[in-house]
């Protein structure tokens, strides 16, 4: 299982994808910051309505970035994402949520789920991490938004603990994937928030919190989602990971700590096909 980023010759769009999930029944991408339209801070495939770029160029940008997943852009459903645990179920009446308005996307939420056809899926993100879903049994798809706050709130395994509840998804059957996000390497945190964590789960807290000779604690929020989600019952093996630090790969993704918190969004999407 691994990741890759294809040049798919159109502006320069490139595409990232992992190779576990079946093509026949799922399409999935994640974005870098290359071959849209935004100018200046948000160059040049800013994804996210939320930042202080133009919303004709964010648009287009979508379009594109869809175009290439092989996504209807008018049923992409997105969030208005808050840094916390809600899950909600997407359903036809939410096709298009948010596609085009901020203000139509659904509400205080960091994690969507859905069992519909052609009905996609799309997050955003500057360094948290993507943690993509997908039920091959049952046809359902999962996205969560995993940043410090929603993964020390468990926003990983919530996702299957709703996937398993609404659409009857057996976690020893699913695929999971780990997108590029800030790494172990670049992640220093301070005392409080490794207190959060080392509270939440003492089982692996020595896993994931290092601290280091210059003094400083780093977080490994990539391998906490993950041995979350070996602890809702994934197996080990259906569970890739980028292994990508977004902050160090700053040239291609877009980093809110790379960029000192001005920049644009890369997006994850995922759907039935």
């Amino acid at each position: 299982m691994s990741f890759a980023l294809y040049n798919t010759e159109l502006n320069n769009l490139w595409l990232g994808r992992f190779d576990m999930f079946p093509d026949s029944l799922f399409f999935h991408g994640i974005s870098t910051r290359h071959g849209g339209v935004s100018q200046g801070t948000y160059d040049s495939l800013n994804l996210g309505l939320h930042v202080e770029d133009k919303k004709d160029a964010v648009l287009e940008n979508r379009r594109r970035f869809c175009r290439m997943v092989g996504a209807e852009p008018q049923r992409t459903a997105t969030c208005q994402q808050v840094h916390g645990d809600r899950v909600v179920r997407i359903t036809a009446k939410d096709a298009g949520a948010g596609f085009a308005d901020y203000a139509g996307a659904i509400p205080d939420t960091d994690a969507l789920i859905t069992n519909e056809p052609g009905l996609p899926l799309m997050l955003f993100f500057a360094d948290c991490t993507p943690i993509l879903l997908a039920d091959p049994v049952n046809k359902a798809v999962g996205l969560a938004h995993g940043g410090w706050k929603g993964t020390v709130k468990s926003i990983a395994a919530k996702t299957v603990a709703a996937m398993a509840k609404e659409f009857g998804s057996n976690p020893a059957h699913m695929l999971a994937a780990i997108g590029p996000s800030i790494g172990s390497c670049c992640y220093q945190v301070g005392e409080g928030v490794a207190h959060q964590f080392r509270e939440a789960f003492p089982e692996f807290a020595a896993e994931i919190l290092e601290a280091r000779p210059d003094g400083g604690i780093y977080l490994d929020l990539q391998l906490c989602n993950t041995r979350q989600l070996e602890n809702a019952g994934l197996k080990r093996e259906n569970i890739a990971n980028a292994h990508t630090c977004t902050a160090c790969n700053s040239k291609q993704f877009f980093s809110y700590r790379a960029d000192n918190g001005k920049t644009g969004r890369i997006a994850a999407i995922i759907g039935v096909k």
